[in-house]
């Protein structure tokens, strides 16, 4: 297997300290190279394994088979579809994508995926905090399909995001033995303490020293200030002011809002939940309004495109710009108000694999803009020939914002990169810019605000702040 690219020096510390094992994980943060560092290893065994399954989220299977493609020559790749059978995977295939999310949708591909997986396997499981539900049946089954690998491997760049609880499922997938339990319940006497008000809730951990022995001659840790010299990142609001029509329908949404909540209130519902369901879809309905659309998805005059003109005519030209959104319908919208001032690259959840590739190839070709909706596009994509960004709206939490910033800015960014935000004029894109700023979720900050409110009026004030 040849090559193209060389590793970096945390990369080849990475293949030193994991490389040898036969099991491992590479807990890297996003931007530092973990893809590469991965096929590094698969490279290293070429002689040992007759094919690489690379379980992924089934928005990442196309960066993933881009990124093959960009470090391997003429490698020979498979991707799962809709239409995968154990009949149509070529016999020859040596690196095989398989989305995550799959495994607990269709038997079609859990035995496909499992038929091809024996001891000349190595068994790749990128993000694998997508199986720290120990009870889940996307981790049953990759956990079972994947025990006869010779290699197993995990990626993630947050193996921790709702504490010690995430690690037994990833680390039990590479091997039990590394912890030591043979059941979740084992781990949790040990380690987890629970509520006894709010049965589930965890609230405490111990013995994590005894942990962190126990994974670290396996893992391999670092994050991206410790390892990359980037360019800066810079970033400015653009305020837009709401039109009448918008205001109105923005007003209506927070008294709508105010009469759910007494109505719950007046059925004498445990409402913890239900509460949780009304804040996220007065936040999605008031977000859905700054944008031009009512909630029935009616449009309203707005702002905000001409505002996004105003933006990207403030760009060099030439330069190449990304364009985020959240909904499918602005992005239609995004690429007719852009089409005379460049070439447009689309990419969203409604392409095939095939579209959305070529997408990419016209981005790093002659397209100048890249507009795409963060759920599609805002995880696994290097596209580092723009430093510029424009996020039209924003996801709810911190980590959305934070991986959509670092499509470009990772490794292979040369010049300093500045992201550019819409947001109208009190309203709530303020208070998810604020969310954002502290790592936070804007749904659950402002869910923690009305827990603690004990009257109307104290409600009343903080839907007067969104």
């Amino acid at each position: 297997m040849t090559l193209l690219t060389k590793l970096l020096p945390h990369q080849g510390a990475a293949v030193e300290k994991v490389g040898h094992l036969r099991v491992g994980a590479l807990f890297m943060e996003m931007g530092t190279g973990k893809s590469r560092t991965a096929i590094e290893v698969a490279a290293r065994r070429a002689g040992k394994i007759d094919r690489v399954v690379w379980f992924c989220p089934v928005s990442l299977k196309l960066p993933i088979a881009l990124e093959i493609r960009k470090h391997v020559e003429n490698p020979s790749i498979y991707v799962f579809d809709d239409r995968t059978s154990e009949a149509r995977i070529p016999a020859d295939a040596f690196w095989l994508v398989v989305g995550i999310e799959s495994m607990s949708s269709s038997d079609r591909v859990i035995l496909s995926a499992a038929s091809l997986i024996n001891d000349r396997s190595m068994v790749i499981l990128d993000e694998s905090s997508y199986i720290k539900g120990h009870k889940s049946r996307r981790t049953h089954w990759i956990t079972q399909a994947s025990k006869p690998a010779r290699y197993r491997m995990i990626l993630t760049g947050t193996p921790m995001s709702q504490g010690v609880v995430d690690l037994y499922s990833q680390l039990r997938f590479l091997d039990e033995r590394i912890l030591g339990y043979k059941s979740f319940y084992s781990f949790a006497a040990n380690h987890l303490e629970y509520s006894e008000k709010r049965p589930g809730l965890i609230i405490r951990s111990h013995n994590l020293d005894y942990l962190a022995a126990k994974i670290a001659p396996y893992t391999y840790q670092v994050k991206k200030e410790e390892c990359l010299s980037l360019p800066e990142k810079c970033g400015t609001v653009v305020g837009v002011g709401l039109t009448g029509e918008q205001r109105k329908e923005y007003d209506a949404a927070k008294d709508r809002f105010y009469e759910d909540v007494l109505l719950l209130e007046s059925e004498r519902r445990e409402n913890s939940y239900a509460m949780a369901i009304l804040i996220f879809r007065l936040f999605s309905h008031l977000q859905r309004i700054v944008c031009g659309y009512a909630p029935s998805g009616t449009r309203l005059a707005t702002n905000r495109l001409d505002a996004l003109l105003n933006a990207a005519a403030s760009i060099p030209g030439g330069e190449k710009v990304i364009i985020w959104t959240k909904y499918r319908d602005c992005l239609r919208d995004l690429c007719e108000a852009i089409a005379g001032r460049g070439q447009v690259a689309q990419f969203h959840g409604g392409l095939s694999e095939k579209e959305r590739a070529a997408a990419v190839e016209q981005f790093r070709g002659p397209a100048r803009f890249f507009v795409a909706t963060t759920q599609a596009g805002g995880h696994g994509l290097t596209l580092t020939e723009a430093h510029h960004v424009i996020f039209h709206d924003n996801e709810f939490k911190y980590s959305s914002r934070l991986q959509a910033e670092d499509r470009c800015h990772r490794i292979g960014q040369t010049q300093k990169v500045t992201y550019i935000d819409l947001a109208a004029y009190d309203s709530i894109d303020y208070r998810i810019l604020d969310a954002i700023a502290a790592k936070g979720h804007a749904v659950r900050i402002f869910a923690e605000k009305v827990k603690k409110m004990r009257d109307k009026k104290s409600l009343k004030e903080a839907l007067n702040s969104l």
